[in-house]
């Protein structure tokens, strides 16, 4: 079975978003992000696609955010004769 895992642990999780474990498990805990527990130490897996999903979710946000708050470029000051 050759390609992406189904299920990735936080550590892959966090590489693939370039940030920390740690913001992936409060993601997770926050459920931002949905993931589930398996085994008997109760280990965090998230499956690809809700992954996905999520990734999806965010450039949906951030561009309701970015519709929302537009950026204006300050008009140029006008220089004032000495």
């Amino acid at each position: 079975m050759a390609g992406t895992p189904r299920f990735l642990t936080l550590a892959d999780v966090a590489e693939v978003l370039n940030t920390s474990s740690a913001q992936v498990y409060a993601l997770v805990r926050r459920g931002e992000l949905v993931a589930i527990k398996i085994g008997g130490r109760g280990q965090w897996r998230v499956e690809a696609s809700q992954l996905e999903d999520f990734i999806a979710k965010m450039y949906a946000d951030t561009k309701d955010f970015v519709d929302a708050h537009p950026y204006v470029e300050a008009e140029p000051r006008e220089e004032t004769q000495p």
